[in-house]
């Protein structure tokens, strides 16, 4: 599996025409193996065997989102969120569910939801992000 996510993630790289460092490819696999969206101090967690810091981990995720692979997912607590940007349309994320009680964050890839219409002159949507809150199965 960790192999079919290496290759992956290199794919990925090459479409973009990005180069596939050690930093992309570790980061976007963690993605794969998350398979939600993570803070930046989540994403540094799960990299703890590489020999990258908060800095590389910045710097890598901006040239990601800025390539249009991750994107940010929302923001909670003042922290962003991110999160592979292959369900998500350039107008449209799919949306994210956080449990009320646990915290945990599922994305609702199944989910669809019409792009919202404002009546009142003047308004330009530009991107549309759900987030719906409530308790997960678990919880319930």
């Amino acid at each position: 599996m960790n192999d079919q996510f290496d290759d992956r993630a290199r794919h990925m790289l090459r479409e973009t025409k990005l180069y596939c460092t050690e930093a992309r490819v570790a980061i976007l696999k963690t993605f794969m193996e998350a398979g939600g969206p993570l803070r930046q101090d989540q994403i540094a967690g799960w990299l703890e065997s590489h020999t990258l810091n908060k800095v590389t981990v910045y710097r890598t995720l901006d040239s990601l989102v800025e390539a249009g692979l991750v994107h940010r997912a929302f923001m909670q607590n003042r922290t962003w969120h991110f999160e592979l940007a292959d369900h998500c349309s350039e107008k449209q994320c799919h949306p994210h569910f956080t449990c009320t009680n646990c915290g945990v964050t599922q994305c609702m890839t199944d989910v669809s939801l019409p792009m919202a219409q404002i009546s009142q002159k003047g308004y330009v949507i530009s991107r549309q992000q759900v987030r719906l809150e409530g308790l997960c199965p678990a919880c319930a």
